[in-house]
């Protein structure tokens, strides 16, 4: 006879659970308004997703990625600002403080170091630490750089059309009229949550406003997929592929505003964010592979599965909390942990990728090296796969 109340696989259900002993096996020793919170959401019959995980493996390869990715030399710009975002993750998922303490010492020595000169769209991704940074510590130092780079997007950064923020890598004009799906990270998300934390309403709208015209130009409306970028010059999507880890650009960020943005309701926006979403993650579920992961051409049998692309879109599927999508992230829970080496090394992840010119130009990227992207996004998997107990959402929104 199992429990009633059998909500997750950390343990097996005993026989006497109750519905408070199952919230507090669920997500941990909860205590006070969150307690009450998760127990009326079951008591109303909420899904929450049952995903078969052992805590400790999970907890273990969230902290191999965490010091592995802290041997790497990297500085700052966009592949460290999303390898840091996956700490500063898992330092807010786990509470661990070493993570926080690791962070902290390696950007107050990149800060020492001397910072660029010149800010650009990928280069702020370094924001979403110093966010974490700041909250932890109370240290001016970290909001001061925050607010210097919202500074730099929304009075400096090229855009085009509709106030669309362009792709931009350096301090040249390398991708006139371009939109990346890139951007949604390094930038659009970054935006709302600075917006989110200021109570800025302007700010939130900005960022509204990239997910929307980037969903425009990018979601193909067809297959739900989405493009790698789109030249507005031209009128194209270049090579029009459908790069893996575009999509999980798209999927991942998309799946935060929700969480973020509160009454998201009431922002007209929010609604194309969510559809969006949803139709892509209708579509793309179909296209995991029997490893439980994604290509990178996500419609190409003969291209490789891509290990950060995986990642961010089985981030956004535990995110979303939709309970069919279970059966999917339990492949991925597997494939995930297969592609981390004893080490923390996530292989098989593709290095830095342009709108290539054609199919082969995709499939001849190199994935034997470690990447900070590989790094940070397996880890926002994984961090919230520890929490996907806890994740239960309204099917609307």
């Amino acid at each position: 006879m199992h429990c009633k109340y059998s909500i997750c696989s950390l343990r097996p259900p005993s026989r006497d659970c109750t519905l408070d002993k199952a919230v507090n096996r669920c997500c941990g020793l909860i205590q006070g308004n969150n307690k009450q919170y998760l127990i009326c959401r079951f008591r109303r019959k909420e899904f929450f997703m049952n995903l078969e995980m052992n805590e400790n493996e999970i907890r273990d390869v969230i902290d191999r990625i965490v010091k592995r990715t802290m041997k790497m030399d990297l500085t700052w710009d966009w592949p460290c600002g999303v390898a840091y975002y996956g700490i500063a993750d898992a330092y807010e998922t786990t509470k661990d403080e070493t993570y926080l303490n690791l962070l902290k010492d390696r950007v107050d020595e990149l800060i020492s170091l001397g910072l660029p000169k010149v800010w650009t769209v990928n280069a702020c991704a370094m924001g979403h630490c110093l966010i974490t940074l700041y909250k932890a510590t109370n240290d001016k130092k970290y909001w001061d750089l925050v607010m210097s780079k919202i500074e730099y997007i929304r009075k400096d950064a090229l855009r085009f059309g509709d106030n669309v923020l362009q792709h931009t890598v350096s301090a040249n004009n390398d991708f006139p009229e371009q939109c990346w799906a890139d951007t949604l990270f390094m930038a659009a998300f970054f935006l709302l949550r600075v917006g989110v934390e200021l109570k800025d309403e302007d700010m939130i709208e900005d960022a509204l406003n990239q997910y929307y015209w980037h969903i425009k130009y990018l979601q193909d409306p067809d297959t739900g997929l989405y493009y790698h970028g789109w030249d507005n010059i031209a009128g194209n999507h270049m090579s029009g592929f459908y790069w893996g880890r575009a999509n999980a650009w798209a999927a991942f960020t998309m799946s935060q505003v929700g969480n973020i943005l509160p009454k998201c309701y009431l922002y007209p926006k929010y609604m194309d964010i969510a559809g969006s979403l949803n139709e892509q993650l209708a579509a793309i579920k179909l296209l995991q592979t029997e490893d439980g992961l994604w290509r990178t051409i996500l419609d190409d049998p003969d291209s490789y599965e891509e290990i950060s692309a995986s990642a961010g879109i089985a981030a956004a599927m535990v995110s979303r909390g939709n309970p069919l999508h279970t059966k999917y992230l339990n492949k991925s829970i597997k494939g995930m942990l297969k592609n981390v080496s004893a080490d923390g090394r996530v292989l098989n992840v593709s290095g830095g990728t342009a709108v290539m010119k054609d199919r082969d130009g995709y499939r001849n990227i190199s994935r034997d090296w470690i990447q900070g992207w590989g790094q940070g996004l397996a880890l926002a998997f994984f961090d919230r796969v520890l929490i996907s107990a806890s994740i239960a959402k309204d099917g609307a929104l």
